[in-house]
């Protein structure tokens, strides 16, 4: 087994990307305007966790503390290092603000054990610690050690920074007072690694960065990316056939490979990572940000807004752009996912008249729950434009129901049709055209999916060219009915926006690509057919009988203009988004052989239907 760092090199920079806003000004030095401090904090059971702060120079007043808890390593380290631009954004950073980094127990210069989503303890005793526990004692001792400070603290953070701002939320210390997490993860088996249980193969080289386990407090990372010698992932996959192939590259030293392989259900061992069921009676106010187009992370941050909202009553709101992962804390001119344009300064008018107003309004103002800011904040990716609502989802909906009907239609009852198609795992639907090998997976979010409306395995399902604007909020429920001469099947559903003819092509536009009839996909989800009845218990199907599966996808706000079409793709392989089924039911898909692999044939049934929420004006 061979392994390479330069590829780190590139993956270290991407993640602290999502923690330091682009530079947009060469003239303004954080060491001009601040002083750093290191500190050792020391938790209840010993366990000392390294913590930067940065102080104003002007000590003529007192600041907020505004913190970010990270696996990623705050560097740079050293009293004299400084970062080249710190806290959320530029503007609350030259306005000033008490902003602070700590690595999180067990990484980088931190000591401790590391535990990737360390399960949440509500009722701890004596020595036992949690994010929690970690995140108040650290928070006690800045409120009673950083001088100047004003009392008030705020937490932030972007993908894991973002899971452990969520986290603060619990047991929360009195000098918390506004929380932002950022396209945190909610629940591990349904964020980043698993979708409804179906294993994110795509993000199999980022275990490379939470499975290995270090011994003492280190300033260079400790871990490194198989080298794989191809640019061309889908064959690489392909050609590796069952996971188990895999442990060539990931031993039992890589702690995070084995906790896969060993729990491919929704087991007590993920239940306990996950955070979603403890977000009640939260007290700081929150503001959830998330991307429309997050890869990563979508369910987490819808799913914490919406359990916040059912079960406290503190200041909670949300705010979703037309963003990938981590776009909203760049400062790119031109908003872009993929090939799709969707306007210019969006990210950084967030930054200035939503995210800054958030926090100064809390740790810096009367922290009313009369912010002036919106309930929820949403990007409209069809029409191009941020709408606001009172509540999300909204109520001022009716329900649309779309059958799959015959000759690729899209009908408003349903019909006595069957399709069938035969899915072979030797030769997978890819989940893009693109051959590249990516770390974790952006673009395809609104990749072009003629190429998949192409194929014979890909079932196809459309609306006429629409004679007005219907726009559609809320999370989308699929319900098919489907049969297959196998005991185990992968069910994937996506929604697509179909360009009119004389679409244009923008300076996005892939060199092989047009806009006209562009097939922009805007939401999709897969259902690992086994656990369509129990996450926690997997079942078979029985071949041959006419079986219901239910499948979830995540909230959109997407008008589909006048001229469009609207768009379902059903199919069972996305490779290697998502790992192959076998199609033989196995008690666990990782340690599955590779003459369980099997073609089979699968049915799509025309009382299949799509409901989707259409907002009335």
């Amino acid at each position: 087994m061979k392994f390479t760092l330069s590829p780190l090199v590139f993956i270290m920079s991407l993640f602290l990307s999502l923690s330091v806003y682009s530079q947009t000004e060469t003239d303004y030095k954080v060491a001009d305007h601040y002083t750093k401090q290191e500190v050792e904090i020391t938790m209840r059971d010993g366990i000392k966790l390294h913590t930067t702060i940065y102080s104003p120079k002007d000590t003529s007043k007192k600041y907020p503390i505004i913190m970010q808890r990270t696996p990623y390593s705050s560097q740079p380290y050293g009293q004299d290092q400084f970062k080249s631009k710190i806290g959320p954004n530029e503007f609350l950073m030259k306005e000033g603000n008490i902003i602070v980094y700590q690595d999180v127990r067990g990484r980088w210069m931190s000591e401790g054990v590391y535990d990737n989503m360390r399960a949440y303890i509500p009722k701890k005793k004596g020595k036992q610690v949690d994010e929690a526990s970690d995140t108040y004692e650290t928070i006690d001792w800045l409120v009673k050690n950083v001088k100047n400070n004003s009392g008030k603290v705020g937490t932030w953070g972007i993908s894991y920074p973002g899971y452990y701002a969520l986290y603060s939320l619990l047991d929360a210390h009195p000098a918390l007072k506004a929380v932002s997490p950022q396209a945190g993860i909610g629940d591990f088996f349904f964020d980043d690694f698993h979708h409804n249980g179906a294993y994110l193969l795509s993000y199999w080289r980022a275990t490379a960065l939470f499975g290995y386990e270090k011994t003492k407090p280190t300033d260079s990372a400790w871990y490194k990316l198989p080298e794989l010698k191809t640019q061309d992932q889908y064959q690489f996959f392909l050609d590796n056939g069952p996971l188990t192939n895999l442990d060539e590259y990931y031993k039992e030293d890589n702690v995070f490979w084995t906790q896969l392989k060993d729990h491919s259900s929704y087991d007590e061992f993920w239940k306990s990572r996950g955070l979603i069921q403890h977000l009640k009676d939260i007290k700081p106010a929150v503001m959830i940000v998330g991307g429309l187009f997050d890869a990563e992370d979508l369910y987490g941050p819808f799913e914490s807004y919406k359990n916040i909202e059912a079960k406290s009553d503190n200041y909670n709101t949300m705010v979703f752009g037309p963003w990938s992962h981590g776009d909203w804390a760049r400062t790119s001119k031109r908003q872009a996912i993929g090939n799709v344009y969707f306007g210019d300064d969006i990210s950084e008018n967030f930054q200035k008249d939503i995210e800054t107003k958030f926090f100064n309004h809390f740790l810096k103002g009367d922290g009313s729950k009369q912010s002036g800011l919106p309930e929820a904040y949403v990007y409209d990716t069809g029409n191009k434009q941020w709408d606001s609502f009172e509540v999300w989802p909204p109520k001022q909906t009716t329900i649309k129901k779309l059958y799959l009907g015959a000759e690729e239609s899209l009908t408003e009852s349903a019909t006595n049709t069957e399709v069938s198609f035969v899915s072979d795992p030797k030769k997978p639907v890819p989940y893009s055209e693109d051959i590249k090998m990516v770390f974790t997976p952006r673009k395809y979010m609104t990749d072009d999916q003629r190429f998949a409306a192409r194929r014979p395995d890909v079932m196809v399902y459309e609306t006429p060219v629409l004679e007005e604007d219907m726009s559609l909020v809320g999370a989308i429920e699929a319900h098919l009915h489907v049969a297959t001469t196998g005991t185990d099947a992968d069910w994937i559903v996506k929604v697509i926006d179909v360009y009119p003819p004389d679409a244009e092509d923008t300076e996005e536009t892939q060199a092989y690509l047009k806009m006209s009839n562009y097939h922009m996909m805007v939401r999709s989800e897969v259902m690992r057919g086994r656990f369509r009845n129990s996450f926690e218990n997997p079942e078979p199907f029985k071949a041959g009988e006419k079986t219901s599966v239910d499948i979830t996808l995540q909230d959109i706000n997407h008008t589909f203009k006048k001229g469009h079409k609207l768009q379902i793709q059903v199919q069972s392989t996305w490779f290697p988004l998502i790992d192959l089924n076998p199609q033989t039911f196995v008690p666990n898909i990782f340690k599955a052989k590779a003459e369980d692999f099997k073609k089979q044939t699968h049915t799509v049934f025309g009382d299949s239907y799509v409901e989707f929420k259409v907002l009335q004006e």
